[in-house]
């Protein structure tokens, strides 16, 4: 899926180490597209929900997310910047 742009994601966190950045999508999450994240860590999707939320987690860092949002949130380690190209290469594969 493209990405169509990354912003600075509201959230604070960068006092505890971790920075975060919205990735804006072409369109919004379905069902295969949140499953397609699993290779990317451990893996949690609540289904149930009424909007369902999914959430990916690695050592360095995590992606979260809403199915039907146009949008998810990565945020990553400050050491490991580098994580965001990764995920963002994976993404764009989709």
């Amino acid at each position: 899926m493209r990405i169509i742009d990354k912003i600075p994601s509201r959230e604070r966190c960068a006092e505890s180490g971790w920075y975060a950045w919205d990735l804006l999508l072409e369109q919004p999450m379905d069902d295969a597209f949140i499953r397609a994240l699993r290779p990317l860590g451990g893996f949690v999707y609540l289904t149930m929900l009424a909007r369902p939320f999914f959430k990916v987690e690695s050592t360095f860092c995590f992606i979260k997310g809403l199915r039907g949002d146009d949008f998810l949130r990565v945020a990553t380690h400050d050491d490991h910047r580098d994580e965001l190209a990764r995920i963002e290469a994976f993404i764009e594969v989709l």
